[in-house]
């Protein structure tokens, strides 16, 4: 019998296939339901945690966790654990984002069948005794457009299904490259092109910032008549008075919910309407997805315990400190960096390319480009994009990263030049560090100009030419926006010119798009750093 080295708690629920894999190199302790104090007053005592949702892995847990080495969550999200402490303390997070995949495609395309063929409302007709064949006929998913949005692990399940149904795919995912896209069998689209051929529309995308209520009425206005939309992400992802309201107007045909924006969602009125069929977030709520989580997990709480690499980290471990103290002021700026490009610029990212120059190009930039990356995809996929997984999911999502380094810069200490080749073009963004670590953008595009990033931006493209930017601020005064600093750029007297507006509130949509109108304005963006 072999020695176990090791002690692992199971606080939550979890199948006994994982528990297996623990036990055959840790002694386990399966305490489900174990209340908060007490797990503070024996984690000292264990080696690894697994847990689940009900299980708050706060800082005051980690703080007591003194052998503990790893937090293993049997699931994808990650909120009921500090992540932030956890890394400080030296714990690695992980989790199992790939188990679920199958049962939450599957449960898209069987909400998607259901809709189409009016499954639960014939269901309820014929069992209140009715027989109304003529009320509930479907149409066939073959030949038919489908738009998804995310073209992740779960959006290309989705996409490889669609396929063999013989729909037409089209697909919009800023971070997949045209290659990938491909091999998926689906066309890239812009928003618009899904709007306009789409009839149906599916949604593969984490919850963020950028993508709270992506679909909401202007975007339900511009869809084809008659489109019908599944939903098994996240809720928040669709307005849902909107979507009720486009329903009863028959621009919506009907739609499939697997999310809400309030779960339980109680009395959403969109649960009165027959054209609306409905599960309780089943998404992942299958026999094998349910075994996966469990068995993926436990298996990496096993190479952790052993000193051996992970696949599904969710941190990192902390840098050297002599490497951290050098880089650690430029990570804010990589961040920035990323975030504004992803925010300002249009196109697939196909391939990025990192000039370090200066004395940071004497020292390790791994960490920094891993920083860029966390500012590009974080817009995105939000917390799901991390020091260990940034690298991967860019690879995954076929964009190339090149790193260059100088020792000499011709105006500054130190410059890092970031430039993007797209599917629409090749786009470049500059910044740096002052004294005491303030951080300036000095390059948008092709004009030169030195930012002060705030945390909400307007940035304006337009025609040099008097009166202009008074004009953008008049109209955000008018929608009470104060401005608070603003920097212009230009190449030429009455060329095409760039200006970024620090701002103390969001800019909504519409707000922007009266900007636009006004004479020479080109085009805007409303810009968040978080």
């Amino acid at each position: 019998m072999k020695e176990k080295h090791y002690s692992v708690l199971v606080s939550d629920p979890v199948s006994e296939e994982g528990v297996k894999i623990l036990e055959e190199v840790a002694h386990v302790d399966l305490r489900p339901g174990l209340p908060h104090e007490e797990l503070i007053n024996i984690i000292g005592e264990y080696d690894a945690l697994l847990v689940r949702s009900g299980t708050q892995v706060t800082g005051e847990v980690l703080e007591a966790g003194k052998r503990l080495k790893v937090v293993g969550r049997a699931g994808v999200g990650v909120d009921n654990i500090e992540v932030e402490k956890a890394t400080e303390k030296g714990v690695m997070v992980i989790n199992a984002p790939e188990a679920n995949t199958i049962s939450t495609a599957e449960h898209a395309m069987a909400l998607m069948l259901a809709l189409a063929r009016n499954i639960p409302p014939a269901t309820n007709s014929l069992k209140s005794g009715q027989w109304q064949r003529s009320k509930f006929v479907g149409m066939e998913l073959y030949k038919k457009t489908l738009g998804i949005f995310g073209l992740g692990r779960v959006g290309g399940e989705v996409a490889k299904r669609a396929r063999a149904f013989g729909m037409n795919i089209l697909g919009y995912d800023p971070y997949i490259s045209a290659d990938r896209a491909a091999k998926l069998g689906v066309t890239p689209a812009t928003p618009d092109e899904i709007f306009e051929k789409a009839d149906f529309i599916t949604l593969h995308v984490p919850k963020a910032a950028s993508t709270q209520k992506m679909i909401g009425a202007e975007e339900l206005s511009r869809m084809k008549d008659g489109v019908r939309i599944v939903n098994c992400a996240r809720g928040g992802l669709i307005d849902e008075k909107a979507l009720y309201d486009a329903i009863v107007s028959g621009r919506v045909a009907g739609a499939a919910l697997d999310v809400f924006e309030k779960e339980p969602p109680g009395d959403n009125p969109l649960l009165e309407l027959e054209q609306v069929i409905t599960t309780p977030h089943l998404g992942a709520s299958t026999q094998e997805a349910q075994i996966n989580v469990a068995v993926q997990v436990a298996e990496q709480i096993v190479h952790v315990l052993k000193g051996e690499p992970v696949l599904m980290a969710v941190n990192a471990p902390v840098l050297p400190p002599e490497v951290l103290a050098e880089v650690e002021p430029f990570i804010p700026l990589m961040k920035t960096l990323g975030s504004f490009y992803m925010q300002v610029f249009n196109g697939r990212v196909e391939k990025i390319e990192v000039t370090y120059g200066g004395e940071i190009a004497n020292h390790p930039v791994a960490p920094l480009t891993t920083s860029l990356l966390i500012g590009f995809l974080g817009v995105m996929l939000g917390n799901n994009v991390n020091f260990v997984n940034a690298q991967t999911i860019a690879r995954q999502r076929g964009m190339q990263v090149e790193e260059i380094t100088s020792k000499t810069t011709p105006i500054f200490k130190n410059l890092i030049t970031v430039r993007v080749t797209t599917s629409e073009s090749v786009y470049t963004l500059a910044g740096t560090l002052f004294e005491g670590n303030d951080i300036r953008i000095v390059q948008i595009d092709q004009y030169r100009i030195e930012v002060v990033p705030s945390r909400y931006m307007m940035v304006c493209k337009y025609i040099d030419k008097p009166g202009v930017i008074g004009r953008a601020g008049t109209v955000l005064g008018k929608n009470d926006i104060n401005i608070a600093t603003m920097q212009v750029g230009r190449r030429e007297i009455g060329g095409e010119a760039v200006m970024v507006l620090q701002v103390d509130s969001p800019v909504p949509e519409k707000v922007l798009k009266e900007v636009e109108e006004a004479e020479a304005i080109i085009s805007t963006c409303f810009v968040e750093i978080k």
